[in-house]
Order: C-alpha cells, then structure tokens, then sequence
C-alpha cells in the first residue's frame, strides 16, 4: 500500500523518474505543478557544512561559518549517548536555521585497519560501540524534524580505489562486523535516509546489491526510509533501482532519468518498483520540508560551549607518570610544537568545516596562572628538517620545570579519498621529542589526529604525560586547557586498540586492496578481536584511559539478562568512570572472538561515593552469524560476563548458561586451522575459500586487458601513450599543488585517478558524452577507429 498512491497516479512517468535524481548538487527536484517541493541535503556529519557558493564533495570550496564538533573518532572516546544525542540536536538545529533538512551522517563504517584515511568519521573498531553511538545521533538528528543519514552502507573499508574496489568478505563477518553497527541504527533510531557506498562486496556495486539492499536492508531490517548514493556513487541506474536505491545525488543533467523511462517503457523496470521509490522519496521530502518553514535563531556561543563540552568529554589521559598532571600555578612551563600555535582540529574532505570560532592552546596558556617562559615551533608543520626549530625548542626547555609538546598529524595526512601510509609520526617531530628528553624529562606530549598512532616516545623512560585529544572540533583548545589545569578531570577511553607497530595489526599484510580487490582475509579478527584473541601485545588496549582518580568495582550479581554491580570513586577529586561489559564463552568450539563488548556504562562520581550500575544485555549478546541456518545462532553452554575498566582491566566476573540456537559445526575449529592457531596475517588461499564460501577473483589488474567504463585513470597508465600521457599530467598537478602547499586540492587528485570512466559524463552534466568518452577508451586501448 502506497502512503501517497492517489499523487503518484498524478505523475508522468518523466516525472516520477525525475524524483530519482538530484536537481543540482545538494538539492532534490521539485514538481510545482503537484506542488511537490524540492529539499536540501548538506554534508557533516561534525558540523553543518553549507556551501553558499560553487558546490563540492571533497571540502574544497568555502562554506558558511557553522559549529564545528569533535569528530566521530573523538566522540566516540567519550562513550556517551547522551552527549552523543546533544551533539546531533544542536547539528540538526543548525540545518534548521539554514532551511537544510537532511545532513549526511553519521559515518559508521568499522575501522577495519587504522591507516584507513577517513578513519577520523567513524566510531570505532568495534560495531556494538559504534552502533551504539550512531543510534544516539541519529536520534538527536532526528528529533529536530532533520533526516539523518547513516554512511557509507556498506565495507566502505578504504579510500583508495574506493569507486571501484571489491571488498571481498565472507558472509558471517559481514554480518558481525560490517552490518551490525547499521542493524542497530536501524532498529533503534529509524534513520529517514542511508547512503550506499562507492566500493562492490564481493562483486555486486553497494548500491545495486541485492543481497545488501533487499534481503537485509528492507526484508530483514525493515528499513523504511530512503536509499542515496555516495555522491557519484551510482553504477547501473535501473539496476539501483530495482535493488532499492532511491536517489542518485548528485544532479546528471537528465541522463539516468531517461534511462529509467526507456527502462520502464522498454519492460526491463517494473513501474511498481519505481512508485515505490517515487513514495519513500515523497515520504522523505514532505517529511521534512517542514524544516525550511521553521524560523529558529542559534546562540552560536551556546552551540560553541557545547563544543567545548564535548571535546572535554572526548580527550584521552594515556599517560600519567608520577602524576605530572594536571599542571599547578606558577609552574614554569615551556610550550613547544606547531600545533600549539595552529590547533589541528578536524579532519578534511566532504566533512571540513568552517568554524564559527577557533582559539588556539598557545593564546589560552598564556592567560592561565602558568609560568609560560615562552614558544618554539619545533618543527615543520608539512615535514622537513630543521636543525634551527629544535635548537630553538632544547634551548627554551632547559628553562622550564615542564614541557608541553603538541604534535600529531598534519592536515595531508587525513583526508577522504586517501588512506595514510603509516602509523608514524613524521621524522621532524620524533627527532624532536629526542632532543627534548636529552634536557628535560618533564615532558607532557599532546597528540592531534584523527586515530592510531605508533608511540615510541610513551614507553617507560620517554615522556611521562601523554594526551590524546584526537580531532576535537573548535572548543578544543579550551577544553584541553581544562583538562590539563584538573579544572576537568578526563573520562575518555579509546574505542580503537593501539598497536606497538603497523606490523602488529592483523589486515596489514591484505591492506589496502591496490587494483582490484580487497581481501578480509583476516575474518573476524580485526581491532581487539585479534589482539585479545591471539594474546598480542599492544601499546593502549580497547577501552584504556587514565583520570584523576581512582576507581573500586565489586558486588557483581546477575538477574536473567540483566547484570548490577558498584562502582566506588576512591580517590581525592570527582570524576567519571566507563564500566564496560564483555561476554566470553567458556570452552568454545568454533572460530571466535576471545570475548567482546555487549555493554557498558558511564557514571560520575564524587570523591567517596558509591553507585550501583545495572546493564542489561539481549540475546543478540551471546550470538554469532550462521550462514548455514541464514540466521543468527547460539552456541550452548557457559559464558562468562566480565566487567572491566577496560578490555585489559577487568575487575568482576559472573557467569550465564546459554541453550543453543541454530547451532551447527560449520565453523568448528578444525574444520579451520589456520584461523584456529591464530595464523591470521598468513591465511591461505584454500582456507579463506573455504570461509568465503566461493573462489575469489583476481587481486590485480592485468595489463593487458582493455579498460571499460568501470575502470580508471590509474589504470590508463598501464596502457599505451595516451594513457601515461593522461596519468602523468594528472600526477604532474598533483606534484604542483604539494608545491605550493595545497594539500587538500592535491590530496583530491586522487578523487579523480579513482573515478570510472563511466561517472564523466554524469559528473559533467552531459558535456563530455559517453560517446566520447568511449571513443578516448578505443584509443587508450590501441583501437583508433
């Protein structure tokens, strides 16, 4: 039953095929004649960003000023739904001032492997955190009358090739992994938009998949609201739209609305399927229009204070050695790092956001009670030596009882459209650090980045304070100070594990996936799964992060589903704890998580004073994926439910049994050694065949091959002198803008030696056609007819 039936029957066919597409770059089409309006959709999903100007999807352009929040990666530290919810209500408020009724975000993809370059807009590694966290934004989103719109569904796991990689993974850890954090916002926070992602799964496009789209998305989850493509993200139109891929954004000029006229006229579209996707879009935009007849004026200095909240909630206390914070009046502090000077505080790409304020650490520690006995940069901020900046910096260090040093990642080394190289810091700043301990062993690093990052510097005879402020938003600078005068004590603990080297993680030797495909040869263990499981050591487990004070757990009991225990603040200052819940089961026999996280919770409290905290868990807890039953399954027998500080601190334990569901040998232990021993990095061919439940293809491009549309420029450069022509004079602009120091426009080089062939002609609106465009594909591949 259709909900708008009587004005579809109203509509042409041109006209319904016309909802399908976008009208311009951020706008759906209006039908006057039906009085059908058309609505506005802007990116996030840490802030508001409105182009008032030329339009854009990589952040290249200028917006209009609006709050910038911590981003997901920051957020997600803080482990708090309800400030989560805050964050979306005052994002959705801003979009209401400024007629938008649909923001692009949250971004929920799994870190899959911490070099991935927009790690900095996801949650976390772990998909119950992560759906958690997504839920309750997209609930604050929403209660403001704004559609939200969860991205990227699905396996968007890297950036690189990202329009045309096949993630190649097998059924269950699709299901565990990958999905979970969707299923979740789907069911509890009734997201009125989701955007599919660029990449294919295991051969069939995001967006045309039917196995993704159909059987899970809306016959198993159903999902109610509308379906949108990642910006250029549309592969087959009609096949899209049978899979149930509402709207293609951006604009095309027309081109795919003809294709689903002539498809339906032609007998290869049913017209039923297309007044299906003409109703959910008339349900979305009618539904939210309304936000465009709303007047509302924002305090932008009470959304900026709520910045500074969050970005105060967010920061990671990773070090305390001999309690050398928080910082004390009169201290002579020396202030030394670029970052400090110029606040790195979000990331860049279709999330980069014009502030409607920034201040920076530097011009705030100076109006403190501190010492400050003065500022050395350091080092370059891009990279590069400079013996004259750390000379600079030793000398101002050896005046001071204490050293602040901001380092981190620079504003090339985050981005959509590229993945990072590696887990370093950058040469410059190592050095520095170096030399600083040689005159001062009094040193408090803080961390700027969007993520993981290998610390030398934090084993025991390097520095003894280390924060980690990750990408904090335009309240950071104020936010940090508070916490490092104790005027805040730091809650925040990771939702990512942090390695001691890249080696360390399990997909490093199968990330990224360079031609064709990318491999999850890894399974199901990525993040803490691995590490916990096949007792590898890391530098900062899941779950770790220092405060102020002290925290006692005990009187753990359990009723049925629900598990109560306290929570006592044993030391000398307020502060917050997050109690986090794990479920292991005991004796298993199947390939397995050694325990993962199904619940948790965050108190405050004050110095003495004792809570009781109760969690109460599902039976979606104690379950795992069964391809054979297509259903989810339980493994009879004992689990334990262990309560912790973190994934590597836990202080109480009780047990449950479980009776079985579904349950099978299909993924026994010996029926897969190799996962079983823990030979994760090295699986074999036969091996993940077996999990994948079919042969996988080819990895690499084979040369030889002629390109078609689906393929890309990078690509040109196998071929003959056309194709390096065109590859190097793209490679050449991208050395010319590094040049002269434009790393977001050289950075988005890589949008278009990753674009297929097939999007030129829809990205231009018509104006380079699909004939030429075919015609320069004979050429380039040795057929000049």
């Amino acid at each position: 039953m259709l909900k708008y039936e009587a004005l579809i029957n109203k509509m042409t066919l041109e006209e319904k095929a016309s909802l399908m597409s976008g009208e311009n770059f951020w706008n759906t089409k209006a039908i006057k004649r039906l009085n059908i309006p058309g609505i506005m959709m802007t990116d996030g999903p840490h802030g508001l960003r409105k182009q008032g100007g030329k339009a854009d999807h990589l952040g290249l352009n200028a917006s209009i000023p609006a709050t910038c929040y911590p981003t997901a990666a920051t957020l997600a530290n803080s482990w708090d739904k309800q400030l989560v919810e805050e964050v979306g209500q005052f994002l959705a408020r801003e979009c209401v001032s400024e007629n938008v009724s649909a923001i692009l975000g949250p971004g929920l993809n799994i870190k899959r492997n911490p070099l991935c370059g927009r790690n900095f807009e996801y949650f976390s590694e772990d998909p119950f955190l992560t759906g958690t966290l997504a839920s309750a934004q997209v609930t604050g989103i929403q209660s403001e009358g704004v559609a939200a719109c969860p991205k990227h569904f699905a396996v968007n796991s890297q950036e690189h090739m990202r329009m045309t990689i096949d993630e190649i993974v097998d059924e269950r850890s699709l299901r565990e992994l990958y999905l979970e954090g969707f299923r979740r916002v789907v069911e509890k926070a009734a997201p009125q938009m989701m955007m599919s992602s660029y990449n294919k799964i295991n051969g069939i496009y995001a967006n045309e998949h039917p196995h993704l789209m159909n059987e899970i998305l809306y016959d198993e989850w159903n999902y109610q609201g509308v379906v949108v493509t990642d910006w250029g993200g549309n592969n087959e139109r009609v096949a899209g739209l049978k899979a149930g891929n509402q709207l293609e954004m951006p604009a095309t000029n027309g081109i795919t609305d003809k294709e689903i006229v002539e498809a339906v006229t032609d007998g290869n579209l049913a017209e039923t399927i297309l007044d299906e996707a003409v109703d959910r879009m008339l349900s979305l935009v009618f539904t939210t229009h309304a936000v465009a007849e709303r007047e509302l004026t924002i305090d932008l200095e009470e959304h900026h204070q709520k910045a500074v909240e969050a970005a105060k909630r967010s920061m990671v206390l990773l070090k305390n050695s001999a309690e050398i914070l928080p910082l004390h009046p009169q201290e002579k502090v020396a202030i030394v790092g670029d970052f400090a000077n110029k606040p790195r505080y979000q990331g860049a790409g279709s999330s980069l956001i014009n502030p409607t304020q920034l201040q920076s650490p530097l011009e705030l520690l100076e109006k403190t009670q501190l010492d400050v006995v003065g500022y050395a940069q350091g080092f370059k901020r891009m990279g590069g030596k400079s013996k004259s900046l750390i000379k600079q910096a030793v000398e101002l260090a050896g005046n001071a009882d204490k050293v602040l040093v901001f380092m981190g990642l620079d504003e090339s080394s985050e981005a959509e459209g590229i993945d990072r190289d590696t887990l370093e810091l950058p040469d410059n700043q190592l050095q520095l650090i170096n030399e600083l301990l040689k005159v001062n062993q009094e040193i408090v690093v803080v961390l700027a980045g969007g993520g993981v990052l290998e610390l030398p510097f934090a084993d025991e005879s390097g520095v003894k304070g280390l924060v980690h402020t990750y990408l904090a938003g335009q309240g950071s600078a104020e936010a940090l100070i508070a916490v490092l005068l104790g005027e805040y004590n730091p809650s925040g603990k990771l939702s990512e594990s942090y390695p001691f080297t890249y080696g360390d993680v399990p997909s490093a030797p199968y990330y990224p996936g360079r031609e064709a495909t990318s491999e999850h040869r890894e399974g199901l263990f990525i993040g803490y799964r691995y590490f916990d499981t096949m007792n590898v050591p890391v530098r900062y487990s899941f779950g770790y992060g220092l405060s102020y004070t002290q925290f006692a757990y005990s009187n753990i009991v359990r009723t049925d589903l629900s598990v109560s225990f306290n929570i006592t603040n044993t030391g000398k200052v307020a502060g917050e704890e997050i109690a986090q819940l794990y479920v292991e089961k005991a004796d298993t026999k199947i390939i397995r998580a050694k325990r993962e996280l199904k619940g948790y919770a965050k108190v405050r409290l004050e110095p003495g004073e004792t809570k009781t905290i109760t969690i109460n868990l599902d039976e979606q807890a104690f379950a795992y994926y069964s391809v054979m039953h297509e259903d989810w399954a339980i493994e009879a027998g004992v689990y334990r439910i262990q309560i912790g500080s973190s994934l590597q601190d836990i202080r109480l334990e009780t047990t449950i049994e479980c009776a079985a569901k579904n349950e099978s040998d299909e993924f026994n232990l010996d029926r897969y050694p190799e996962y079983a021993s823990g030979n994760i990095q090295a699986i074999s061919d036969e091996e993940f065949h077996k999990l994948l439940g079919y042969y996988q293809p080819a990895a690499l491009w084979s040369p030889a091959d002629p390109l078609g549309m689906n393929d890309t420029i990078a690509q040109a450069k196998n071929k003959n002198w056309l194709g390096k022509l065109t590859y190097g004079t793209v490679m050449l602009v991208k050395k010319c803008l590094t040049i002269v120091k434009q790393p977001l426009w050289a950075n988005n080089i890589y949008f278009v030696l990753n674009m297929p062939f097939r999007q030129i002609e829809r990205f231009t609106g018509g104006k380079v056609s699909r004939k030429k465009v075919e015609r320069y594909l004979r050429w380039i591949n040795g057929n000049t007819k």
